[in-house]
C-alpha cells in the first residue's frame, strides 16, 4: 500500500479481508522517489489516485506485476509503460456507485432549497433569513416535474442517479455518444448533448476523463443551458472549463453550480487554487472530493482491491485494463 492514509486517514478501516488474500506493507505516504525501493519484492502495488508515469512505472522492481488501483478512474497511470513492463493494471469501478450517486443528488436537492447560501449566512453570523423566516430572492423551487440530463450517464453510476431522480419526479435525459437515441425501458430518453443541455434544469456529469472529454463543457456549451439551470460535477473537475463557468457564473449566464472536483485531472485532483475566482462566487457549492469519501464506500474499495488481488492471484482476472492486452474494466 502506497499511500495507505489516502484511504485510511481516519484510521476506521478494516483491513482484515486485504490482509487474507496477501502480506501488507503499509506506507501512510510515499514521495515518488520512494516507490521502488518500497516496492522491492513486491509482486502487487496498491495506490490511490497517486501519479505512476512512466519514468517511475519503469524503475519498478521486476517482481511487480500488478498495479491496483483503489479506485474508478486510473489516468493516473501510465497504461503503456506498465504495458511495456509487463504490468497488469486494474480497478475497482463500483466501490463508491452509491456513495456517488447520493453526492450528485445531494446537491441537486440543495441546489433547489438554496441550502448553500442559506448556511453560508449563517456561518458569518447573518440571521435575516432566520428573522424573515422566508428566503427573499432565493430561488426555492420542488424538483417533481424538472428535467435533469445526465452526460455520460449510461455508466453505472449516471444510471443509479438516474433511478434516484425518477423517485424524485424528476425527469431523466441522458447522453451518450455510443448509445442510440430515444426512450429506455427504465424512462431514461437518449438525446444529444446540445438537446440535453437546452432541456435540463440540472446537467449533472457523469463521463470519465478523457481525449474526448478534456473541456467537453466549455463557453458554448454553457452559453446552451437555460439562465435557470445549474451545472453539478462529481466526476472530474478537467471536463469543465473552469474560467468558462466562473464567467457563466459571474454574469448569471446560469443560475448556479456544484463542484466536487477542481483541477486539470491530475490525481488526486487538487484542491482549488487560491486564486480561483470560483471563490468570490455565491452561487457555487465547492467540495473537496468527497464524494468516494463515504466510509462505507472506502472499506468497500480495500475489500475489493482484495478481491482483485486474490483473483490475480488464481490467475482469475478481474476488471484489468485493455492496455496490459487483458480485458477492459467493467464500466
Amino acid at each position: 500500500m502506497l499511500n495507505a492514509a489516502r484511504l485510511d486517514y481516519d484510521g476506521r478501516i478494516d483491513l482484515a479481508r486485504l490482509e487474507a488474500a496477501a502480506d501488507v506493507e503499509r506506507y501512510e505516504i510515499s514521495a515518488p522517489e520512494e516507490v521502488a525501493a518500497r516496492a522491492a519484492g513486491a509482486d502487487v502495488i496498491l495506490n490511490k489516485e497517486m501519479p505512476l508515469d512512466a519514468p517511475l512505472i519503469a524503475a519498478l522492481p521486476a517482481s511487480v506485476r500488478l498495479v491496483c488501483e483503489a479506485g474508478t478512474g486510473y489516468n493516473n497511470v501510465d497504461l503503456a509503460a506498465c504495458h511495456a513492463r509487463g504490468i497488469a493494471v486494474c480497478n475497482v469501478p463500483t466501490y463508491a456507485t452509491e456513495a456517488m450517486a447520493h453526492m450528485a443528488v445531494t446537491f441537486v436537492m440543495a441546489l433547489a432549497c438554496s441550502l448553500w447560501p442559506q448556511s453560508a449566512a449563517l456561518a458569518t453570523g447573518d440571521r435575516s433569513y432566520m428573522a424573515q423566516c422566508h428566503l427573499g430572492a432565493l430561488p426555492h423551487f420542488e424538483l417533481t416535474g424538472k428535467t435533469i440530463g445526465l452526460v455520460g450517464g449510461l455508466g453505472t453510476i449516471g444510471l443509479r442517479v438516474a433511478a434516484m431522480a425518477t423517485a424524485l419526479g424528476l425527469r431523466v435525459v441522458a447522453s451518450d455518444p455510443a448509445a442510440p437515441l430515444g426512450p429506455r425501458d427504465d424512462g431514461v430518453d437518449v438525446v444529444t448533448l446540445d438537446d440535453l443541455l437546452a432541456r435540463s434544469d440540472f446537467v449533472s456529469l457523469h463521463c470519465p476523463l478523457n481525449a474526448r472529454t478534456t473541456g467537453l463543457v466549455g463557453a458554448p456549451e454553457l452559453a446552451k443551458m437555460k439562465p435557470s439551470a445549474y451545472l453539478v460535477n462529481t466526476a472530474r473537475g478537467a471536463i469543465v472549463d473552469q474560467a468558462a463557468l466562473a464567467d457563466a457564473l459571474r454574469a448569471k449566464a446560469i443560475a448556479g453550480a456544484a463542484l466536487d472536483v477542481f483541477g486539470e485531472g491530475s490525481a488526486p485532483p487538487p484542491p482549488l487554487p487560491d486564486a480561483s475566482p470560483l471563490w468570490g462566487l455565491d452561487n457555487v457549492i465547492l467540495t473537496p472530493h468527497i464524494g468516494w469519501q463515504r466510509l462505507e464506500a472506502r472499506q468497500r474499495v480495500v475489500d475489493m482491491c482484495a478481491d482483485n488481488i486474490r483473483g490475480f492471484a488464481n490467475g482469475e482476472l478481474t476488471n484489468v485494463d485493455a492496455a496490459t492486452g487483458l480485458p477492459r474494466p467493467r464500466a
